[in-house]
């Protein structure tokens, strides 16, 4: 039986090469605390130059990430989460299928895509405190909303 992303995303993939803009909520928390799994929506487009700094939907091995471009050398292309302080992955132009465009956030507004410029050359002891402090603050708004 194959997984719901194993049929979604070759149509996006589909959808974007017929010139279609695509949009989904992406799931998990890797880049937070940019794009919130659950939360925000992504839309994407066709990926024709990938460059540093832009957020891509790209196949790594079997499975399928929403991830930053952090570095470009040669036809090798390192993918990180901006929540990720530790792992990265490689692939390749071939492997991304779509570049993020625009962000919409819980109340539907578009948000601004940026770079992360900043928080790629922020150092990780630094990006650490951050993600812990949005954590915290996070789980406070959520039980906030229970009551």
């Amino acid at each position: 039986m194959k997984k719901g992303n194993d049929i979604l995303i070759p149509e996006f993939a589909r959808l974007l090469k017929e010139g279609h803009l695509v949009e989904f909520s992406p799931r998990g928390v890797s880049m937070r605390p940019f794009i919130e799994g659950g939360r925000d929506k992504v839309i994407l487009q066709a990926c024709t130059h990938p460059m540093v700094g832009m957020i891509v939907l790209a196949k790594i091995n079997n499975s399928y990430v929403l991830h930053r471009i952090y570095k470009i050398q040669n036809s090798q292309i390192t993918l990180c989460g901006d929540g990720n302080l530790k792992s990265s992955e490689r692939c390749t132009s071939e492997d991304i299928i779509g570049c993020v465009v625009q962000l919409k956030g819980k109340d539907g507004k578009l948000k601004r895509v940026t770079k992360g410029g900043v928080w790629r050359h922020l150092p990780t002891f630094i990006k650490r405190l951050y993600l812990k402090i949005y954590i915290a603050v996070t789980r406070i708004k959520s039980m906030e909303y229970e009551d």
